[in-house]
């Protein structure tokens, strides 16, 4: 046990913290599944696992509230695995280490995993509770949101009798989200060829790290570095000035998370200059991301020399897709002021012996836009000479303001924390979408703690609005009633 347990709400974060002990990566969830169907057996409280490996575990509502409607309370079980490449950390064994940042949590030096694992926190201190006064409740728990909501895409409709659900994946405190975009990702596939390093050559490595990444929707509008896209631009740049050839290029670790780390290792006859022109290239691209990135660091040096390099070629073409494709917000909203309707995050890079695989995760709340953005990343693959695989992806959730959970949690806010909450869409996935086109009539809201930098190491929750986001849900499950 940790500090953590003895946070309040003590029931909530009790949980939390067993659950910083469970390895629950994407994919990987089936040790937390087992951990809340223990906590539902002790309760007593029947449960269903459907094909996908989705849990929902029934509680009989409070005495004399048995006629009440059902309402479904949702949380994904899965975490990002994100850290900093000097952490050693094993995700698949390793509990996430946590630390108090003041009047926050947050790991070292790695993702904390509170989005959502304080809303599966929460939910299991309902499973447990004898002193909450609800009606009768389905707890939705899905697997695999973090990868592209497939846990959601193949759920059980079957499973749910509700008609009423509060997802527990928001990140804003004091905000009631009825709305999210939709997404689809582009994988592009360059063929390249390859031949020996150069007689005579020298080997110049370079890696750009330190700049703060985040979730690729929640935080694109932030206008932080690429990764990728920034040593691409940098290597770029230098290209027109001094001769090289590529050995390798890699990036990024996670569709969902702008990428904060890539490297390259390069050959030139004549390393002196190359090193000081890549020096020069991005002491510029520092200085002017510096607002956005004042951790962004950089470092050129020599390296051992790589058996063979990208053919001239090939290696133009990848650094000619990669400074060609687009990254960030492509478009703001016209009804939202202030919401962002479509953007792209250059993900990740990975390497291949004969082919390079590009990511892109694509968000829009509007559907022709999102498929006028997938156009434009196709046309660009395509003159490069890559192909491109499209998945059908995962459908927006419309806004309903006239929704009956939304009016009650919205007076419920008033009267439990003071202040009227603000009513927002986001541009970022959640299951709401998937459940909510597979459910007909299924009046869906959002709410969660305030959580900063998701999807990156700096992720940190705030620790006193746990508390009011409990407070908040448990009174609402009341009122609902």
């Amino acid at each position: 046990m940790t500090f953590i347990s003895e946070l309040e709400p003590t029931n909530l974060w009790r949980h939390f913290d067993q659950i910083l002990t469970i390895p629950r990566g994407s994919k990987e969830e089936a040790q937390i599944r087992a951990f809340i169907v223990s906590v539902a057996e002790n309760s007593g409280l029947n449960y269903t696992i459907d094909d996908a490996g989705n849990l929902v575990v029934r509680k009989p509502a409070s005495a004399g509230l048995e006629g009440c409607p059902i309402t479904i309370l949702q949380s994904h079980l899965d975490m990002v695995n994100e850290k900093n490449s000097d952490v050693v950390h094993d995700f698949s064994k390793d509990p996430i280490q946590p630390q108090k940042d003041n009047s926050h949590v947050k790991a070292s030096g790695t993702t904390l995993g509170s989005d959502n694992g304080i809303g599966v926190a929460a939910m299991l201190a309902i499973m447990e509770a004898t002193d909450l006064t609800h009606g009768p409740l389905e707890l939705l728990f899905t697997i695999d949101e973090e990868t592209g909501l497939t846990g959601a895409s193949n759920l059980d409709p079957g499973m749910l009798e509700g008609r009423r659900l509060i997802n527990l994946d928001s990140e804003d405190t004091g905000t009631l989200c009825v709305g999210c975009a939709g997404g689809a990702d582009s994988l592009l596939t360059l063929p390249i060829e390859t031949e020996s390093a150069p007689d005579g050559g020298s080997a110049v490595a370079l890696r750009l790290h330190g700049l703060k990444g985040g979730h690729s929707g929640i935080d694109i509008h932030l206008q932080r570095g690429n990764a990728i896209q920034l040593l691409a631009r940098s290597l770029f740049g230098a290209a027109q000035k001094v001769p090289f050839r590529i050995s390798q290029i890699e990036g990024g670790n996670m569709h969902n998370a702008i990428p904060r780390e890539a490297i390259a290792t390069i050959v030139t006859a004549d390393p002196e200059t190359l090193m000081a022109t890549l020096e020069t290239e991005i002491s510029a691209i520092e200085e002017e991301y510096r607002p956005a990135e004042p951790g962004m660091t950089s470092e050129v040096g020599a390296t051992d020399l790589p058996t063979s390099v990208l053919t001239e070629t090939a290696g133009n073409r990848v650094l000619e897709l990669l400074v060609g494709l687009p990254h960030g917000v492509m478009a703001m909203s016209y009804d939202i002021p202030g919401l962002v309707e479509t953007s792209t995050n250059l993900a990740t890079l990975q390497a291949g012996d004969s082919a390079y695989q590009i990511l892109l995760s694509n968000r829009s709340s509007v559907g022709s836009a999102l498929t006028a953005l997938r156009q434009k990343i196709r046309a660009t693959a395509e003159l490069a000479g890559a192909s491109v695989e499209e998945g059908d992806g995962y459908p927006g959730w419309k806004p309903d303001l006239e929704s009956n959970v939304l009016q009650v949690t919205q007076a419920v806010h008033q009267r439990e924390l003071g202040v009227e909450p603000k009513v927002e869409a986001v541009h970022a996935g959640l299951e709401c979408g998937l459940i909510g086109e597979m459910v007909a009539g299924m009046d869906m809201i959002s709410m969660g703690p305030q959580i900063d930098f998701p999807h990156s190491p700096d992720e940190r929750v705030d620790i006193a609005s746990v508390g009011d986001f409990y407070k908040l849900l448990t009174a609402t499950l009341a009122e609902l009633c």
